[in-house]
């Protein structure tokens, strides 16, 4: 627990303390409770309390009666006082929320991302989508607190800059935070997309405290987001969890890397989608195999394999056992006790892989662990790095950072 300070130079770090604070404890906070869980005055306090009644950013709710005495004002948190929008930035689809101050999805919208479209031109559907999605939800522009991005590594989080997607090739060296906060108006913050989905997940809490844990993310390619000793892990450039050239199966597909049985071209849904065609199981299409196609068909091979088909089982479950040697791999390495599963394709295969995934890696003869590992499904569902984009906002509101005691 965080510890508040009266120094008059650092309102700003007791303001998000205390706010953090009444946010994680759901159903509010009295000013005593506050100043045992902080360590403020009850001047500090009270003075901090007030300048966030006059913001609207929390409101007096209801008393408390715990014994003798007067009693307690409950404080909450009001959750329509700001917003903050979250962009997925997927090779696939671009997913955009609006956050209210307590994480609850008010606004929801999806485009299919351009393929071989200029960077700019994409930035400037972006801002388009954007403003119509703060339209549309009937948000006062002025309480959005700006915009989070979940994007593809490789990238500079702090400057906002992605380099070289793999899935991305016309993308080099966009400044894709600078470009979105100059035609928005907006701050815009950028983070890699698995770690934007796990910190959704460790920020809303839906699943409880992930202390050490591994997500799992499944969507164009497939990535790794990590929680150990209950801190998010980002890396030393914020680029950590690719795992898409983790070795799978030396007999598996050539990988663009020049290697077989990579994992990310191994389970890829386009992959699964090319062996679905090669055995039949569905149309090769007339032109290039574009994302709709993949959608689509990938979606059809899952429903052949909850039918019973045999060769749409053999493709299915050699992915969910590919995948099974991948998270082995990564859990034993971090001796995680928990593997949580999620992604824009997720949910369609969750039924499938789940089937598969848990006894895969407890057979496997290279399990050492001496403590059984959780396997559960994100509840966030297919936005949940978008969520996640939109978490990145309200965290530099919410949760107080050390940083700002620095004057």
């Amino acid at each position: 627990m965080h510890r508040g300070t009266n120094l008059p130079a650092v309102g700003g770090y007791n303001q998000a303390l205390i706010l953090d604070v009444i946010r994680r404890s759901g159903e509010g906070a009295s000013r005593v409770e506050l100043a045992e869980k902080t360590g403020l005055s009850a001047q500090t306090l009270s003075n901090v309390s007030r300048r966030l009644l006059d913001e609207g950013l929390i409101r007096e709710s209801g008393k408390m009666v715990t014994g003798p005495g007067k009693p307690r004002t409950i404080l909450r948190l009001e959750p329509e006082a700001r917003f903050a929008v979250g962009v997925h930035l997927d090779p696939t689809v671009i997913t955009y929320v609006v956050l209210d101050l307590e994480g609850h999805v008010v606004a929801h919208s999806r485009t299919r991302t351009p393929v071989g479209t200029k960077p700019e031109e994409t930035i400037r559907r972006l801002t388009v989508s954007v403003n119509a999605i703060i339209e549309t939800s009937g948000i006062d522009a002025t309480r959005i607190l700006g915009i989070g991005i979940a994007a593809p590594g490789p990238l500079d989080a702090e400057g906002g800059q992605v380099f070289n997607p793999p899935l991305m090739t016309e993308w080099h060296n966009v400044p894709l935070g600078a470009s979105l906060a100059a035609s928005t108006g907006l701050p815009v913050f950028v983070e890699k997309d698995v770690t934007a989905a796990v910190a959704a997940e460790q920020w809303m809490g839906a699943l409880g405290d992930l202390k050490n844990s591994l997500f799992f993310y499944y969507g164009t390619g497939v990535g790794a987001g990590l929680v150990v000793d209950g801190a998010v892990v980002r890396g030393a450039s914020s680029n950590s969890g690719d795992i898409g050239h983790l070795i799978v199966d030396p007999d598996g597909p050539l990988c663009r890397c020049g290697k077989r049985g990579c994992l990310g071209d191994s389970v890829a849904p386009v992959s699964l989608v090319l062996e679905a065609i090669e055995a039949g199981l569905v149309s090769a299409p007339t032109g290039e195999l574009d994302s709709v196609t993949v959608d689509n068909d990938f979606t059809r091979l899952l429903s052949l394999a909850d039918e019973g088909n045999g060769h749409a089982v053999v493709i299915v479950e050699r992915a969910a056992r590919r995948i099974a040697r991948g998270v082995l791999a990564i859990v034993s390495i971090l001796d995680v006790d928990r593997v949580v599963f999620g992604g824009p394709f997720w949910d369609r295969a969750s039924r499938a892989y789940l089937g598969v995934v848990p006894g895969a890696v407890a057979d496997d003869p290279a399990l050492m662990m001496t403590h059984p590992i959780r396997f559960e499904q994100s509840k966030l569902g297919a936005d949940v790095a978008a969520i996640g984009a939109g978490c990145l906002v309200l965290d530099r509101v919410l949760s107080p950072k050390p940083t700002d005691l620095l004057i």
